[in-house]
């Protein structure tokens, strides 16, 4: 199969969706690695590690014209659309829910689209988000902690807090990946934490890994409003997969908040669980309203690409080879992980919080392949 690895043009993503180590794999199994020149350069990786690697430099063009199957790590812009082909499979980070003229192209181009965000082990546990939400639950925090600078427009509070002064509070709602990684991080700041969920699970969890230094709240309306008001950086970590993410923090509550909180939405690719949220850039990451900064990078661990990439090509290789070794119809059914992953398959949309997101009915998989 020929697998072709596209560099990334979405403002400031640095990543790229396969290391040398991963070219190397594919290529002993017999597959043609096509690189797009200077894919891997954001991420400290230079085009000739993929030609020792065995894989072949080319165009966008080139490889869009070729790969049966092609990898990304973020979804196709506009500017791509008219160059994916019927039957070629795209897998990559697909966040179709809150876009539906995303969707809208696939369909039309009758590809097979695999979304990274939506492979799903038997046990709910999603492998191929796993490593970036990681990722932007730790820079979550960090950069909600650089914000709060009253240089970049924050209060001007240090999230440890200094001896007689006491420490930031930071509000976590979502104790799923990104929300665990958050709390590791501020808890390890030395800041006052909460962390929401509807999961009791979750937060006896949560409780018992940190040993009471974190305040756990069951998420409710009520709850929600009254940590709001407190909070001096606020994260959103919500997660239904595939689907779009629930409004927990209505526009009314972010009026309430402290003038200079800090609010970063994790959730913001799936839609925001922040009803002022909506997406921002690596290159423009905060805007102000109602006097709180609004931090909505969609693509958060493009900020460490290099990092990023290599977390990220350890959880998707193992798929990548299933996908050029076996091809996607016998991959899907050998592979239920992978085959929930699926979003659309040659214009019918597979799916059901996808299809959901545009007001129709889901097509089962087995009707697609047959």
């Amino acid at each position: 199969m020929v697998v072709g690895v596209l560099k990334e043009i979405k403002p400031g993503e640095q990543r790229v969706a396969l290391t040398p180590a991963g070219a190397r794999a594919l290529t002993e199994a017999g597959h043609r690695v096509l690189i797009e020149r200077g894919a891997g350069s954001g991420s400290g990786i230079r085009d000739e590690e993929y030609v020792k690697a065995g894989a072949s430099l080319a165009t966008a063009e080139s490889i869009w014209a070729e790969a049966d199957l092609a990898l990304k790590v973020k979804e196709p812009l506009a500017s791509e659309y008219g160059r994916l082909r019927a039957g070629q499979t795209l897998f990559t980070y697909l966040h179709l829910a809150p876009a539906p003229e995303l969707t809208r192209a696939l369909l039309r181009q009758r590809v097979i689209g695999i979304g990274y965000e939506t492979v799903q082990r038997a046990d709910g546990s999603l492998p191929l988000l796993t490593p970036m939400s990681e990722v932007a639950g730790r820079l979550a925090v960090q950069e909600g902690a650089f914000y709060l600078g009253k240089a970049h427009g924050g209060r001007g509070i240090l999230l440890s807090g200094v001896p007689g002064v006491p420490p930031g509070n930071v509000v976590i709602l979502g104790a799923g990946t990104v929300g665990l990684n958050a709390v590791k991080v501020a808890v390890g700041l030395g800041a006052d934490v909460s962390i929401l969920d509807i999961s009791l699970d979750r937060l006896r969890y949560v409780d018992d890994l940190f040993r009471g230094q974190v305040v756990t709240l069951v998420s409710n309306s009520f709850n929600v409003a009254q940590v709001v008001q407190r909070a001096d950086l606020l994260v959103g970590a919500v997660l239904v997969a595939g689907a779009k993410a629930p409004v927990l923090v209505t526009e009314a509550m972010v009026q309430t908040m402290k003038e200079g909180a800090v609010i970063v939405d994790v959730a913001v690719d799936q839609g925001a669980c922040v009803a002022t949220i909506h997406p921002t850039t690596l290159l423009e990451p905060t805007y102000n309203l109602y006097g709180v900064v609004h931090y909505g990078v969609a693509n958060m661990p493009a900020l460490v690409p290099r990092t990023s990439t290599f977390a990220l090509t350890n959880a998707t290789l193992p798929y990548v080879l299933e996908l050029a070794g076996k091809g996607p119809e016998r991959a899907v059914r050998e592979n239920p992980a992978l085959a929930k992953g699926v979003n659309v398959w040659g214009g019918k949309i597979v799916h059901p919080g996808v299809a959901e997101s545009l007001g129709e009915p889901p097509v089962a998989l087995e009707a697609c392949l047959a």
